[in-house]
């Protein structure tokens, strides 16, 4: 049987962060595991990189200085070129004066085209440093107690430490992984949101910042803002489709299309308590009402109280055409719980404020956009071990919420590691 001292399961951010950082320091043997052909998750879609804390990480569990000195890390490694900021102060004030905070963050970003050759360098680099990486190769399960992984062909590994960075997408197998292992966890909270696409002249903040992120009132934000050759796709969940943002690296041509993310963090509470399995059920009834493909509607036919029609997407008042041209038009109001729908409207009527043009009548909504937030599980030490020896890291254990908090997460195991079993 082969035997390493660290196996990391999961090549997205997290578990490159730790198995860099193991490279680095040196003295243990690793082995990465990747089900895919290629690293998925955030490196892979669009790759916007967020540099200033808070954002991405919990604050239960970092402080600003833990953050601040794993990034100095990270820069090393992913070589960011930040995004240079126009003058901001004006929307600033707007949405001061609104109650609403405009953050200020140093931010990269590479696009959906670029990302590719990125993922490429960081694989080659580990490999031509020692580390064993098997692409292809999906993990079935992990026993703890004889410390092994076992594979999907039945082939076993041991090791004296396992990391698990399997993404937001790995939410079920990681559930799977804990309850097999005896590990607690909790899972009460969700995201539940809409897509907004617009004209670049009816958002024109990103002309003076790539990707605004706005704080509303009722647990309402923005996220994941797109411009220059921006797209809407759609992303396959078990039993829904949820939509999602691209970009493409400012090389390609613009487009003249901005869309971005207004998303409301909900928290449950028992009898309700999985955020997992309220996502699904309002992911599979969004595709009951669409005809199984996500929905979508001009603003101009939500406000008057009726749902979008094919001939809504016209060249008269409604003047580009959707970028996820297969979503079904229809109404939002019957596939949003109301109380979501009326946090989100009430944010866009103080975005278009601030920044006037937005409600244009020509503007998408598209739904669902949902962000399932990860299993938490609980964790014996700030360095991530849920048992000794073994850890979670990344967006799907709830240590981040974006790629670089996701390979800070991933430096922090690493670093127990080589403080227990290194040189």
């Amino acid at each position: 049987m082969e035997h390493f001292s660290t196996i990391i399961i999961g090549s997205g951010p997290a578990g490159l962060g730790a198995a860099f950082h193991l490279l680095e320091k040196g003295g243990v043997s690793v082995l990465l595991l990747e089900k895919s052909s290629i690293s998925s998750g955030g490196l892979r879609n669009d790759c916007k990189q967020n540099y200033t804390y808070p954002v991405g990480f919990p604050e239960q569990l970092w402080s600003h200085s833990e953050a601040e000195e794993s990034l100095r890390e990270v820069r090393r490694y992913l070589e960011p070129s930040i995004v240079k900021k126009g003058d901001i102060e004006i929307y600033r004030k707007r949405a001061f004066a609104m109650g609403v905070e405009l953050l200020d963050i140093e931010q990269s970003h590479v696009g959906t085209d670029k990302a590719p050759a990125l993922i490429n360098s960081l694989i080659k680099r580990l490999v031509d440093g020692g580390v064993d990486v098997r692409l292809k190769t999906e993990v079935h399960s992990i026993n703890y107690e004889h410390r092994m992984v076992v594979l999907d062909g039945g082939d076993q590994i041991s090791f004296d430490n396992v990391i698990v960075a399997p993404g937001r997408s790995g939410f079920r197998w990681l559930q799977q992984v804990m309850d097999e292992n005896g590990v607690s966890f909790t899972d009460n909270s969700v995201d539940i949101g809409i897509r907004v696409e617009c004209t670049a002249n009816n958002f024109s903040i990103v002309k003076d910042y790539y990707d605004p992120k706005f704080l509303f009132p009722y647990k309402v934000r923005s996220f994941c803002t797109n411009s220059g050759a921006a797209h809407v796709v759609r992303e396959k969940y078990e039993y829904y489709y949820s939509v999602n943002g691209h970009s493409l690296s400012s090389k390609r041509s613009p487009n003249n299309l901005v869309n971005f993310a207004l998303l409301k963090t909900i928290e449950l509470t028992d009898p309700v308590a999985s955020g997992q399995h309220f996502a699904q059920i309002l992911g599979q009834m969004a595709m009951q009402l669409s005809g199984g493909v996500p929905m979508m509607q001009r603003v101009g036919d939500l406000r008057l109280g009726k749902r979008s029609t094919r001939q809504t997407f016209n060249n008269d008042l409604y003047n580009f055409e959707p970028t996820l041209a297969g979503s079904t038009p229809g109404d939002l109001s019957l596939a949003i719980p109301a109380k979501i729908l009326r946090h989100i409207w009430n944010s866009l009527k103080m975005l278009d404020t601030i920044i006037p043009g937005v409600l244009h009548p020509s503007t998408i909504l598209y739904y669902p956009e949902i962000k399932t937030y990860a299993n938490k599980p609980a964790f014996i030490n700030r360095w991530f071990e849920v048992l000794p020896s073994f850890f979670m890291v990344g967006d799907g254990a709830g240590t981040s919420r974006g790629i670089t908090a996701a390979w800070c997460s991933g430096i922090r195991a690493a670093q127990r590691v080589i403080e227990t079993f290194g040189n």
